[in-house]
């Protein structure tokens, strides 16, 4: 384990809960910009999805009190989906019709993924949004998950389920600056890898963008 690492497993005030939850309430937009997490770097793929009509999703940022502070709630996603296979994501996915908007999706999905409880997620606020290569616009939902639960991945979709101290996420000494070519041009990333976990790509660019807004 690394001296960062080390450094992220103990207890301070400022990655609490309660402070979680007070900066969380006052984030208050704006909620559409291209100027958060990695989309500086790649201006023109946010900025080219955020013209054209998007697919809508919606994850959850699921935030719970443990021993050594707060933790992040993620999952890494199975080998065999068509898209961000075997990546580390938040729970989440595309806003139906009968969701009740970004929340709603997000909590549904939170169910379905890891058998989270709708009534043990409070909703505490959202982050701007966020546009992927692939077409979507990613709304986070800010949320405190309230045990006791029982997560359960579903195996259709969800192959592991961990948590990462608030601490180690919102440390800038974590976050690498990464790149690679895609479809022709280099795109640039972050990548925050801790114990066994690769954290990257989108899920580490709301990370980063939730580091900016709420912990800067």
């Amino acid at each position: 384990m690394s001296r960062l690492q080390e450094q992220a497993r103990r207890p301070s005030a400022i990655y609490s809960i309660d402070e979680f939850r007070q900066r969380a309430e006052r984030e208050s937009g704006p909620f559409d910009t291209t100027d958060w997490g990695d989309h500086r770097w790649n201006l023109d793929i946010a900025e080219h999805f955020f013209r054209r009509r998007k697919r809508e999703a919606a994850v959850l940022i699921g935030v719970v009190e443990r021993a050594g502070g707060a933790h992040v709630l993620l999952t890494r996603r199975t080998d065999h989906l068509k898209t961000h296979s075997g990546q580390v994501a938040f729970p989440g996915g595309r806003i139906d019709p009968g969701d009740d908007g970004p929340v709603g999706a997000a909590l549904r999905e939170a169910q379905e993924e890891v058998a989270l409880p709708i009534e043990r997620a409070e909703v505490i606020g959202r982050l701007p949004d966020y546009a992927t290569g692939s077409g979507f616009k990613i709304v986070p939902v800010l949320a405190l998950l309230h045990p006791p639960f029982d997560l359960r991945p579903e195996p259709g979709e969800v192959a592991d389920i961990f948590e990462v101290p608030l601490s180690f996420l919102m440390e800038q000494a974590n976050h690498i600056q990464d790149s690679r070519i895609w479809e022709g041009q280099r795109r640039y990333y972050w990548t925050m890898p801790f114990d066994d976990w690769h954290i990257w790509g989108v899920t580490a660019g709301i990370i980063r963008m939730m580091q900016e807004r709420l912990y800067p």
